[in-house]
């Protein structure tokens, strides 16, 4: 699943990095307008696509094929893609229709010329929205059947279309023009991630029958632990939705500086918070056994989980907050983005960095509720999320930087940083509640203490490193410097015995 992430999200950088070069941010309207109508549909995938149909469809969908119940898991499966298809394409012609009524809610800072780009634009992506959440059923029945690579690394082929629109027109379109072409690219490159899958899952569900029948026991089932995940995520949808809005309220540029920093900050979300997470869903709905041996068996897999997304995630914090000036001049510095884009992309970075950990941990713990079928918690907890984020959002976004007497641009590493302090407070909920339920969980004080010392020490020698160096190509530059962060934290792990260090030394020695 990692693998095929990264792919996805390597390219999924690329896309960005031609996009900064092409579109630019604080020199144009079009980026911002892109950022911005893309929001639209994105909140509509996220709905009604991976993690809500993941958390509702799979537990159900799994325990079918663990008791053999394969002809009523073809009927299962088909029934959602149905109820799916039938309720995207309404919403889809709605967004179409209703385009202008829309923008007011995500970017009410947007006027003239801005606005109807915006309005344009969402337009253009709405269809490609409705193909993504099919492409979010096709990986929910592909992971259920452990078939995890193809399903993460689809979207390989929507970076592609866009990839190569903006290679294509980059160079010969103005940058409005450029910008409607790249909203086509993405619609085109939605239906390849959704066609791609689909012949994998007719052969694994040879039993699915399409239609809409949601009398069903199973599939009822299914509904009724969507309704409150779809709020759920809903809710968690509401905070980006936010971050947006107040973003669209900044100077010009820093809706789309947001859009670029959220690329580099989802890579470590999805490579280890979002993979394994995923990954454990299956398993642990296919627990077994009276209520002591479930509990047993999840924290084993909860532990385990923990150790690895921490492991990793720990030094994506560390250089997020020491080298995001590096990491983002290598991705995004060149064309139309400037030094000035890049000092500020690294202040959203570092913002984003206060509640990476939480936000990737709290991820496996969700996972750990909807394995129990229990969805109506971490919704609890999430709705809490959104008011912290919300109140939190406007008061480091807006009134912070006149207080301080700093760049009102700062607003936007504002907005990033509030919302960490807010993931930290659901994820010690989602902690809390979920070890009065199965007992303790979680990784050691020890453990995580070891481990931002080794991203400590390796962040303090790639800075030195840094500012060592003479002028160098960025590419280079990132090379050296990321890559002696990467050694030194990775050789101090294993010197301090972790685990998980050593295990990925084996895995790489076996490689070789």
């Amino acid at each position: 699943m990692a693998s095929g992430i990264l792919a996805s999200r390597v390219l999924g950088v690329v896309r960005q990095s031609l996009m900064a070069r092409y579109l630019g941010a604080t020199t144009g309207i079009a980026a911002d307008a892109f950022m911005a109508a893309f929001k639209i549909p994105n909140l509509l995938q996220n709905l009604f696509g991976e993690g809500a149909l993941s958390a509702s469809f799979i537990p159900v969908y799994v325990k079918l094929l663990t008791r053999e119940e394969r002809e009523e898991a073809g009927r299962v499966a088909g029934a959602v893609a149905a109820i799916l298809g039938l309720v995207t394409s309404l919403l889809v012609l709605l967004g179409v229709l209703l385009a202008p009524y829309l923008i007011p809610l995500i970017a009410p800072g947007f006027t003239g010329a801005k606005r109807e780009l915006t309005v344009t634009l969402t337009r253009v992506l709405f269809p490609g929205a409705g193909l993504f959440v099919l492409a979010s059923w096709c990986l929910g029945v592909l992971n259920s059947h452990r078939k995890f690579f193809l399903s993460y690394a689809a979207p390989v082929l929507w970076n592609v279309a866009m990839i190569a629109a903006l290679l294509g027109f980059g160079g010969r379109q103005d940058r409005i023009t450029l910008a409607v072409t790249l909203g086509w690219a993405s619609v085109v490159g939605a239906f390849l991630q959704f066609a791609i899958q689909l012949p994998t899952v007719l052969r694994l569900v040879p039993s699915l029958r399409v239609s809409l029948d949601y009398t069903r026991a199973s599939v009822r089932r299914v509904l009724a632990n969507f309704t409150p995940v779809f709020f759920s995520r809903g809710v968690v949808q509401i905070s980006a939705y936010v971050d947006q809005l107040l973003a669209s309220l900044l100077p010009q540029g820093m809706v789309a500086l947001l859009g670029y920093a959220v690329t580099i900050y989802t890579l470590p979300v999805s490579l280890f918070g979002m993979a394994i997470s995923a990954a454990e869903l299956p398993e642990m709905s296919s627990a077994i056994g009276d209520a002591n041996e479930t509990a047993a068996f999840l924290r084993t897999r909860l532990d385990a989980g923990l150790r690895r997304i921490a492991y990793f995630v720990i030094p994506s914090a560390a250089a997020f907050l020491v080298l995001g000036d590096v990491i983002a001049r290598a991705l995004f510095e060149s064309g139309r983005f400037n030094e000035t884009d890049t000092i500020f992309t690294w202040g959203i970075l570092a913002g984003s960095a206060v509640g990476l950990l939480a936000s990737t941990l709290g991820r496996l713990y969700s996972s750990t509720y909807y394995a129990l079928h229990d969805t109506r918690t971490p919704l609890r907890f999430a709705l809490i999320r959104v008011t912290l984020t919300t109140a939190l959002g406007y008061l480091f976004a807006i009134p912070l930087p006149r207080l301080l007497g700093v760049d009102l641009r700062w607003g936007a590493a504002g907005l990033t940083a509030s919302a960490g302090i807010a993931g930290w407070v659901e994820f010690m909920l989602l902690r809390s509640r979920l070890n009065r339920r199965i007992g303790r969980t979680g990784v050691s004080g020890r453990f995580v203490g070891a481990l931002w010392l080794s991203a400590g020490v390796a962040a303090a020698v790639a800075f030195a490193i840094h500012r060592w160096l003479p002028p160098l190509h960025r590419f280079v530059l990132a090379a050296l410097v990321l890559g002696a962060f990467g050694l030194v934290y990775a050789a101090l792990t294993i010197v301090l015995g972790i685990p998980e260090a050593r295990v990925l030394l084996a895995r790489v020695r076996r490689r070789r």
